[in-house]
């Protein structure tokens, strides 16, 4: 049996959640007007998805784009799971900073800008296959 592949986590990616928690203390740091006073934000952005929220917004787009960073949020959210992205908090809210990098994030995924950031394989032991070894020992020990 198949597990569908984990989605990859936007919280996961480095400096994220250090931006995701300025943004719960301060409700303007998620607003687009942070970005000017808030450094780290850009480094972030380009850092991961190697260009800028700015870079993100002028670059043009082929003629059949969708414009999926204009749906709203929880919309959005749906199709970054469709395309195997989570970009919701533990409690599965969407990320308060996700309008810092959603451009970036759909012009990566779709190829057309950017890039996408290299996260290792998940290597953590299947708890399933793990627990059915360990039965399995016992067993032989009977």
């Amino acid at each position: 049996m198949d597990r569908p592949p984990a989605l990859r986590r936007l919280f996961d990616l480095p400096g994220v959640s250090d931006l995701e928690y300025q943004a719960i203390l301060k409700r303007d740091f998620a607003e687009p007007e942070a970005r000017a006073e808030h450094p780290a934000i850009e480094a972030c952005s380009v850092a991961n998805f190697g260009l800028t929220a700015e870079q993100a917004e002028d670059h043009p787009r082929p003629a059949n784009w969708d414009r999926p960073e204009r749906l709203p949020i929880p919309a959005q959210v749906a199709a970054f799971e469709a395309e195997g992205w989570d970009v919701t908090d533990d409690k599965r809210r969407p990320l308060r900073v996700l309008g810092h990098f959603n451009q970036q994030l759909w012009l990566a995924i779709r190829g057309v800008a950017g890039t996408l950031p290299f996260l290792p394989d998940d290597d953590r032991p299947d708890p399933w296959g793990s627990s059915l070894a360990a039965e399995a020992k016992r067993f032989r020990k009977r």
